[in-house]
C-alpha cells in the first residue's frame, strides 16, 4: 500500500504541481486577476443597498424631490445589475478558466505517467497490481484536477474575500463588526478539529478505492478459474470485505461532513441573532443607520459563507495532494530499463552470444548461473527443460525486459546494453505461448497501428503464414472484432494471429516460446508450418515442450536449474542417453500411451 503523508499544504509537492502550469502562465495569472478582482467587487453591492437606504429609502416632501429620488433609485438599480452582470460574467469565465488549466494539466501529466509506465522493467509490473496502475493513471490524476478548479486558486480567493469583507465591515462600523466576529474563534476551532478528522479518512478512501480496483481488474480477469473451481461464493464475500471498507472509509468522511456544517449554520445564526440584538440598541442611540445594519445582515452570510467553505476548500486540497504525492511517487521510480545505448540495431545478422550470464529475480536468488551459449546468424536452437529451469528468463534477457546481474550479452559481438533500446526490440520477434490479443480488429492486433505497414502486406503474411482461410471464414474477415484478449478466437487462432503479427514486423532475430502447447493437433500442424517460415533465413530461439517439434533445431540446449546441462542435435543428445534422451523417451511413451 503506497504511503502518503496527506499534508494540506505540502510546498514541494505544490511546487511541483505548478511546475506544470508553465505552459499555461498565460491563462493562469488571467485566472489569479480574475480572482483578485472578483475579491474586491463582492462587497460593491452590499455596499450600494447600505447607501440606498440611508440616502434614498425615506418620504418624499415634493413632487421634485419624487423626482429626483425615482431617478437616483433608478440609477442605483441600473448600476447594481451591471455590476451583477460583470461579476457574473468574470465568475463564469474565472471558473473556466482555472478548469481549463486543471483539465491541460492533468492530460499532460496523464500522458507523462502512461509514457514513464511504458518503460518500465517487467519486475515493476510482476510487484505492482495493475489495478493500482489504474488508479493513479486515472482517478488519482483526476483528482489533480481539482487543485486547480476548487483547490489553491479559490482559497487564495476565499482568503482575499474574508480580508475585503473584514476591511470593509470595520470601515463602515467596527462596533458591529466586533458583534459579527465572537463567534469566529468557535467557527476556527470547529473548522480545525473539522480539517484534522476528515484528513485521514480521505487517505483511507484513496487506499480502499485503490484495493478495490486492484481487487476487481484481477479477479475479473481471472473469472474462468473463479467459474471452473466453483469459487463464486467466497470471492463474493472476499469483495463484500473490501466494498465494506470502501463504505466505511466513505461513510467516515460523510459523517464529518453531517456534523461540521450543521455547526456552521448555528454559528451563523447566532452571529445574526446578537446582530440585530445589538443593532437595535445601536440605531436608538444613533451609532447606527438603517443602511449600516441592513449591510451587516446582508455581508453577514457572504462573510461566513467562504470561511465555511474553506473547510471544504482545504479537504479538496488534500485530496489532491494525496493523489499528486501517489502520482509523483510512481514518476520518481527508478525502474526503467537503462536505455543509454546509441547503436542502431536495424542491419544486425543475428549472431547471439551469451558469456557466463548470471540472472536473478531477487537479489542473489540465481535464476541462471553461468549460462554460455553461441548462436550463429541464421541457426535455429532450442532450449528445453523442466518448468523453472530458466528458459523463459534467457529469453526474456536477450529483448532487456529483464536486466542480467553479470556477465554479458550480445549480438554481432555487440553488447545488448549498447544498442539503443527500441531498435533492438524492434530486431527480436516474439511469439508467446499465452498470446495477448487487444480489443479490436484482427488486423488492428497483427499490424498494432503501424501506419507503415498495408493491409496487402498482412493479407500476404496471412497467407504464408496459413491463417487466411480461417480468418476469411470469419463475419468480417480481417476486421473481425475479436475482443477483449481475443475471446473470440480459439488459442490456436490467437497463436497463428502473433505468427502474422511477427511475419509483418519482419526482425532478425526471432523467439518462439511455447509456441505450439495447449493447442489442437490441426492447430499444431499449422503453426509448425508457420514455425518453418518464419525460421527460415532468420536466427531462431524456440522453447518448446513437445520434443518432436524441435528435431530440426541445429543446436539444442537442455536447461537444468539455470545450467545447460547437455547441448547437441537432436540424434546427439538422443545417443548421449542423458537428460534429453530421458525427456524424449517420457513424451514418447504418453503419446503412444494417447
Amino acid at each position: 500500500m503506497s504511503q502518503v503523508s496527506g499534508k494540506a499544504f505540502d510546498g514541494k509537492i505544490l511546487k511541483r504541481i505548478l511546475g506544470y502550469v508553465k505552459p499555461y502562465k498565460g491563462i493562469f495569472a488571467t485566472a489569479i486577476s480574475f480572482t483578485i478582482v472578483l475579491s474586491i467587487m463582492a462587497a460593491v453591492r452590499p455596499l450600494l443597498i447600505m447607501y440606498t437606504i440611508d440616502n434614498y429609502i425615506k418620504t418624499p416632501g415634493s413632487a421634485e424631490e419624487m423626482s429626483e429620488l425615482s431617478s437616483a433609485l433608478l440609477l442605483i438599480t441600473i448600476v447594481m445589475i451591471g455590476t451583477l452582470i460583470l461579476e457574473s460574467i468574470m465568475q463564469f469565465t474565472n471558473q473556466y478558466l482555472t478548469s481549463l488549466i486543471g483539465q491541460r494539466i492533468v492530460r499532460d501529466l496523464r500522458v507523462q505517467l502512461h509514457g514513464k509506465i511504458l518503460g518500465f522493467k517487467s519486475k515493476y509490473f510482476d510487484n505492482t497490481p495493475i489495478g493500482t496502475l489504474v488508479t493513479r493513471v486515472v482517478s488519482d490524476i483526476e483528482a489533480i484536477n481539482d487543485v486547480f478548479s476548487q483547490g489553491f486558486i479559490v482559497i487564495a480567493g476565499d482568503l482575499l474575500l474574508i480580508t475585503v469583507y473584514l476591511a470593509v465591515m470595520l470601515y463602515v462600523n467596527w462596533s458591529l463588526t466586533l458583534v459579527v466576529l465572537t463567534t469566529i474563534p468557535v467557527m476556527f476551532f470547529a473548522t480545525w478539529v473539522f480539517k484534522n478528522a476528515v484528513k485521514q479518512s480521505f487517505t483511507d478512501v484513496r487506499n480502499q478505492v485503490s484495493r478495490l480496483n486492484a481487487f476487481v481488474q484481477e479477479h475479473i480477469t481471472g473469472m474462468k478459474i473463479v467459474q471452473v473451481f466453483s469459487r463464486e461464493e467466497e470471492e463474493l464475500n472476499r469483495f463484500r470485505e473490501i466494498n465494506k471498507k470502501h463504505r466505511d472509509a466513505n461513510i467516515k468522511s460523510v459523517w464529518y461532513y453531517s456534523v461540521f456544517f450543521p455547526v456552521v449554520e448555528i454559528l451563523v445564526s447566532v452571529s445574526l441573532g446578537l446582530l440585530v440584538w445589538f443593532a437595535g440598541s445601536q440605531i436608538v442611540n444613533i451609532e447606527a443607520t438603517a443602511g449600516q445594519v441592513a449591510f451587516f445582515v446582508i455581508l453577514i452570510n457572504q462573510f461566513f459563507r467562504p470561511i465555511r467553505m474553506l473547510a471544504d476548500r482545504v479537504n479538496t486540497l488534500q485530496m489532491g495532494m494525496v493523489a499528486s504525492e501517489r502520482v509523483f511517487k510512481i514518476l520518481d521510480e527508478e525502474e526503467a530499463i537503462e536505455n543509454k545505448g546509441i547503436l542502431k540495431a536495424d542491419s544486425i545478422n543475428g549472431n547471439i552470444r551469451f558469456r557466463d550470464t548470471w540472472f536473478a529475480y531477487n537479489n542473489e536468488d540465481w535464476v541462471l548461473k553461468g549460462i554460455s551459449f553461441d548462436v550463429a546468424a541464421g541457426e535455429s536452437i532450442a532450449l528445453v527443460g523442466a518448468t523453472g529451469s530458466g528458459k523463459t528468463s534467457i529469453i526474456n534477457l536477450l529483448g532487456r525486459f529483464y536486466e542480467f546481474n553479470k556477465g554479458d550479452i550480445s549480438i554481432d559481438g555487440v553488447s545488448i546494453r549498447d544498442y539503443e533500446l527500441s531498435s533492438l526490440r524492434k530486431n527480436i520477434g516474439v511469439v508467446l505461448q499465452d498470446v495477448f490479443l487487444f480489443s479490436g480488429s484482427i488486423y488492428s492486433n497483427i499490424t498494432l497501428d503501424n501506419p507503415a505497414i498495408t493491409r496487402e502486406q498482412v493479407i500476404a503474411a496471412a497467407k504464408a503464414v496459413g491463417a487466411h482461410d480461417f480468418i476469411m471464414r470469419l463475419p468480417g474477415g480481417y476486421d473481425f472484432d475479436v475482443r477483449e484478449r481475443g475471446g473470440m478466437l480459439s488459442v490456436g487462432q490467437r497463436q497463428l494471429i502473433s505468427f502474422i503479427r511477427v511475419y509483418v514486423y519482419n526482425p532478425r532475430i526471432l523467439v518462439l516460446d511455447e509456441a505450439t502447447s495447449s493447442i489442437d493437433t490441426e492447430s499444431e500442424i499449422l503453426i509448425q508450418r508457420a514455425t518453418e517460415i518464419l525460421t527460415k533465413g532468420r536466427t531462431s530461439v524456440i522453447i518448446a515442450h513437445r520434443l518432436a517439434t524441435i528435431r530440426k533445431a541445429s543446436k539444442i540446449f537442455v536447461i537444468d536449474k539455470g545450467t545447460i546441462a547437455e547441448s547437441g542435435s537432436h540424434d546427439e543428445l538422443l545417443m548421449k542417453g542423458g537428460a534429453y534422451a530421458r525427456l524424449y523417451e517420457i513424451q514418447f511413451k504418453e503419446e503412444s500411451a494417447a
